[in-house]
């Protein structure tokens, strides 16, 4: 096949402008559209160039001709396999282009297993992060394998299953190699860094990083190491260390940061070592702890770098002639003349310092927040802008790191934050994220508002639709922290954040190694569910589907949780929107949630009960859920979780709360045991919990037959107990209204033959129960009795009086409650009943219900009209007999009626 282009060079003073001639054969045919079969080959490569790993390969199996120039030797001198699941026979399909592959990074063991079948042989250098799980024999035969190797990577991750046995054999295997820095390992003998004296003559570059302990003695035997490294690594006797390393004839940098290295160690070093130009001692607790040391500026020439010094100058100091902006010292280095050993000092030192500044992030120990805001922040800043896609990307993860003080909660140190902004370090980190190289783009962006102010929003959108795993999975992930707050959740809808989120989900439930994507992209839709308009939004763009789809068939645990909680989050909104009932009637999605709720995992079954709950307010979703086995499941998780937290009990007694509004559903509840949890919850000193499970015992209450079950299990001292001494006004009037309906005189036919029906002939002595609840009952009452107020009223019929005694007795949260015709009769006919407690507490029940402003009030008071309530109220609030607070109550509420309906209906 012949090229279509054929360079030339045309010479114009000093430049060389070069550009191709155009084969005159390669035209537009007759409707203008270009045959993209026939454009030159040089520029085909050059499209690939500019194309990641996958894209290449489905753009290569287009048409025979692009599947030739797909391999490309040009096109495969590197390769980064971390964005993806690597096992054998994507490494088999991958081997006919690697025949010249000199660059391969990777993460986790799998992947190394799979890249000796790449059959690289000429491979030269080999980086790997995530290999905690590494074992020798893998490190052994990857060594092995690549015999050209020269520079070898594992870490930042403890790599606790490598011995000196792999070392050994890589210095046996891989005797042309450079640089070798290893991570973790629990010990390196001295027999293995013998062997890598004897055999690598060319090793210059040493690192073992955060071992446990490194032979001195014979790292002193290495006689061809310039830099070397033992960051991290505990038990150096440095008093060896000094005699030995200081006659090491090449040593130039020596990285001890982290370490216990002493002031008199340095400065021996300092004295001793004739060829060491620079030390590095960050995060040193000896040295920075001696004011002595600190003050002493005579380091005989040498540079120390640690975080009392000014690193910048130091770095500066290693220059023939100092550059005048220190603060910009590495930038100044890359835009230079190059001079070979400068840049080979620098690089090691971007390396070194960026590598233990990560560290020293993840650690986040105190003292240190003055070089952060000093230094630390410049550093990392420049270090991103290195030409080490490591250094970069380590710098990156260290700004996100030790920006954000608490992951859980996405909390932001103010200063840290700030000193980035102040250095333009938001704008660095999104333009690393634009970048198409896998790495860049995997950067957690966590400072919200910062990201948000700089455009990053739209930014992360559009990365949540890569196709690279790790982008999209980071992008998400940087949604979901975005999407906690309120202020960024209508800006990432309006990005296409949701749409670009559903359909990640919809992308990668059906891909192996994607369950990071999905737990990070359900979490945040989650997030963004809780807002009433995004709420619309993720229904509207098939959200509901996806999250069934997510909650039916993935079998992670976090996904699950996600999931079940935005479906929860999506059923939250009510009246505002009907979400609810979409949720309900998606298919499968009912079964699914309650299947969750038999989860080995507390946060799941949380999530799903909390799903259920909400949905139970729609009446269909109500039945629907009975139908699917809700009742049988939800008793058995509030059975279950006695000792579990908060947050799960009380979203287990939500849901039987809201699903026994339906009196056929109170029933089975009662018949399938879920009265004894639920009173067992009811004496929990957590006011959530024991708040919820009041409600459910009202509904159940209200069942004569779940009645007498409450009485039987031990119920009233429970309820006795909430009325009387609950922080929670709410938990107290429900309780109260549970022991109305339980001795109202239903339930006493019931008790006489005792639960025969339920297979017992037990008869039940209600007398002493009834004493108490009623003498509760009263007190509940009485403690909305207002004694001036009262009086004011009895004295007056103005509507100021009234309106003081409505104040002091309205409880806020009662008008959330919603009460069906049967209940709004319930409480007329105790209008009727011989007990004067009974007729307080009715009253009162039906003034709290009837309040104008109330969210169901109109509703309730239609429900009193059509039943005719009124004769009974007049007749309630003129008996003689009655309780004075009976009659005022009974009054408020007749006023109620009358406001209702003199204000326009909405």
């Amino acid at each position: 096949m012949s090229r279509r282009v054929r360079r030339r060079v045309v010479r114009r003073g000093k430049e060389k402008v070069d550009f191709p001639e155009i084969d005159e054969n390669l035209t537009l045919d007759e409707k203008w559209v270009l045959d993209w079969t026939r454009l030159p080959d040089d520029t085909v490569i050059q499209l690939f160039s500019c194309l990641n790993y996958r894209d290449r390969a489905s753009l290569s199996s287009t048409c025979r001709t692009w599947r030739t120039l797909g391999k490309s030797p040009c096109l495969w001198q590197t390769l980064d396999l971390r964005p993806h699941k690597c096992d054998a026979a994507a490494a088999s399909s991958l081997a006919s282009r690697c025949e010249n592959l000199q660059k391969i990074r990777f993460r986790g063991p799998e992947s190394a297993d799979a890249i000796i079948k790449l059959r690289a042989k000429n491979l030269r250098e080999i980086s790997g992060d995530g290999c905690r799980k590494m074992t020798d024999a893998t490190l052994s035969v990857l060594a092995a394998r690549h015999e050209a190797l020269e520079c070898l990577q594992i870490g930042p991750d403890f790599c606790e299953r490598i011995s000196s046995d792999a070392i050994k054999a890589i210095a046996i295997c891989c005797p042309r190699l450079q640089k070798l820095r290893i991570s973790g390992i629990h010990e390196v003998d001295a027999d293995a860094i013998n062997a890598l004296a004897k055999h690598c003559q060319n090793l210059t570059d040493i690192g073992f990083i955060d071992c446990r302990k490194v032979d001195e003695a014979a790292l002193g035997n290495v006689k061809s190491v310039r830099f070397l490294s033992v960051a991290g690594t505990t038990n150096m006797k440095w008093n060896l260390v000094v005699e030995l390393w200081s006659k090491l004839p090449h040593l130039i940098g020596l990285d001890v940061s982290r370490t216990d290295i002493s002031p008199n160690t340095v400065s021996r070093f300092f004295s001793s070592s004739f060829s060491l130009k620079v030390l590095c001692a960050l995060n040193c607790p000896a040295l920075e702890e001696d004011a002595t040391f600190v003050s002493n500026n005579n380091h005989k020439g040498k540079v120390l770098l640690a975080v009392f010094t000014d690193i910048l100058k130091g770095v500066g100091n290693l220059f023939v002639d100092t550059p005048m902006n220190e603060r910009s010292i590495f930038q100044h280095w890359r835009n230079s003349k190059k001079d070979k050993k400068l840049d080979e000092i620098l690089n090691w030192l971007e390396w070194m310092i960026c590598s233990s500044l990560l560290r020293v992030s993840e650690s986040n120990p105190p003292g240190l927040d003055n070089f952060w805001l000093n230094q630390g922040t410049t550093l990392l800043l420049s270090f991103m802008q290195s030409a080490q896609e490591e250094v970069q990307e380590r710098a990156a993860t260290a700004l996100a790191t030790f920006v954000v003080i608490d992951d859980e909660n996405a909390n932001i140190d103010t200063g840290r934050a700030e000193a980035v902004m102040r250095d333009n370090g938001i704008r660095l980190l999104l333009n690393l994220a634009r970048s198409w190289r896998e790495g860049f783009s995997q950067k957690r962006l966590r400072v919200a508002k910062a990201v948000a102010e700089e455009g990053g929003i739209s930014i992360l959108a559009d990365l949540a639709r890569s196709v690279n795993r790790l982008v999209a999975e980071e992008a998400a992930g940087a949604l979901w922290n975005l999407s906690v707050g309120e202020e960024h959740k209508v800006a990432i809808a309006e990005a296409g954040g949701v749409k670009a989120l559903v359909d990640l989900i919809f992308k990668w439930s059906t891909s192996t190694g994607g369950e990071g994507v999905l737990e990070r992209a359900a979490g945040a839709m989650a997030n963004l569910a809780a807002d009433d308009k995004c709420s619309i939004e993720v229904a509207s763009v098939g959200g509901v589907h996806a999250l069934v789809m997510l909650a039916r068939c993935c079998k992670v645990e976090g996904v699950q949780e996600q999931a079940a909680r935005a479906l929860a989050n999506l059923a939250a909104h009510g009246d505002s929107n009907s979400n609810n009932a979409a949720v309900g009637q998606e298919a499968g999605a009912l079964d699914a949630l309650v299947q969750l709720t038999h989860s080995p995992h507390d946060g799941v079954r949380q999530e799903a009960a909390g799903a259920l709950w909400n949905l139970s307010f729609d009446d269909r979703n109500r039945e629907a859920i009975a139908a699917a086995g809700g009742v049988e499941a939800l008793v058995a998780l509030a059975h279950s979780c006695s000792n579990a937290s908060h947050g799960l009990q009380e979203r287990a007694a939500g849901a039987l709360w809201g699903l026994s509004v339906s009196e056929a559903n109170s029933i089975a509840i009662g018949r399938e045991g879920g009265v004894a949890p639920l009173i067992a919850l009811a004496r929990s000193d957590a006011e959530d919990v024991h708040e919820t499970a009041a409600g459910a015992l009202w509904n159940l209450a209200f069942n004569p037959g779940n009645a007498l079950r409450i009485v039987d299990e031990g119920g009233v001292p429970a309820l006795v107990h909430l009325c009387s001494s609950s922080v929670s006004k709410m938990a107290r009037f429900m309780s109260a209204l549970a022991l109305a309906y339980m001795f109202d005189g239903r339930m006493d036919e019931i008790a006489l033959v005792g639960t025969s029906t339920e297979g017992s002939s037990k008869s039940i002595n209600l007398d002493g129960p009834r004493r108490m609840a009623l003498k509760n009952i009263e007190a509940f009452v009485l403690t909305f009795a207002d004694p001036q107020a009262f009086s004011a009223a009895a004295a007056s019929s103005a509507p100021a009086a009234l309106s003081q005694v409505t104040e002091s007795a309205r409880i806020q949260e009662a008008g959330h409650l919603r009460c069906s015709g049967a209940e709004i009769g319930r409480f007329v006919a105790m209008l009727r009943n011989p007990s004067p407690t009974l007729k307080s507490c009715a009253a009162f029940a039906l003034l709290q219900f009837t309040v104008p402003g109330g969210r169901h009030a109109a509703h309730h008071v239609n429900l009193l009209q059509n039943s005719g309530a009124q004769r009974l109220l007049r007749v309630a609030a003129a008996a003689a007999g009655a309780p004075l607070e009976a009659k005022i109550f009974a009054r408020i509420v007749l006023r109620n009626l009358e406001q209702h309906q003199t204000e326009p209906q909405v």
